[in-house]
Order: structure tokens, then C-alpha cells, then sequence
């Protein structure tokens, strides 16, 4: 089962944030809760978690521990 907290570290300020990852979609965008910068996801991942977070998104948990590929990473 996937952890479906993640605390997010922000790349301007270094702020974090603990937050709750949707199981049902990609978190594209997430405001930093310190200085306000609007965070996207890095080129080649799926979602904000997967970029700045400590624990990635439910969908990529999900194929790590299933060998399967994840619907994250189809084009």
C-alpha cells in the first residue's frame, strides 16, 4: 500500500511542507507555503512529489513495489 504522505522541500526558500498526495491523479503544480514560488515538476517526472518531495507519488510507489510500469511514466 502506497504512503500517501510526502513532505515537499521547497528549491528557492528550502521551506517544507508535509502534505497529502492525491491517489487519483498527478500533482502538477504546488504553491510553497514559505515564499509563494509556484513549484512544476523537474523535466522527466510526473509530478511535484516526484521532484521535490521525500517520498514519491502513489502511481510510482505503486510500480516500484509491483515491478509493473507505472501510468506516470507512459507518454
Amino acid at each position: 500500500m502506497a504512503e500517501l504522505q510526502s513532505t515537499l522541500t521547497c528549491p528557492k526558500c528550502a521551506g517544507t511542507a508535509t502534505e497529502t498526495m492525491p491517489t487519483d491523479a498527478c500533482q502538477y503544480f504546488y504553491d510553497c507555503k514559505h515564499c509563494g514560488v509556484l513549484l512544476k515538476p523537474l523535466a522527466g517526472d510526473c509530478c511535484v512529489f516526484c521532484s521535490f518531495a521525500n517520498v514519491p507519488c502513489p502511481p510510482i510507489q505503486d510500480a516500484r513495489e509491483s515491478g509493473e510500469e507505472s501510468c506516470c511514466s507512459r507518454p
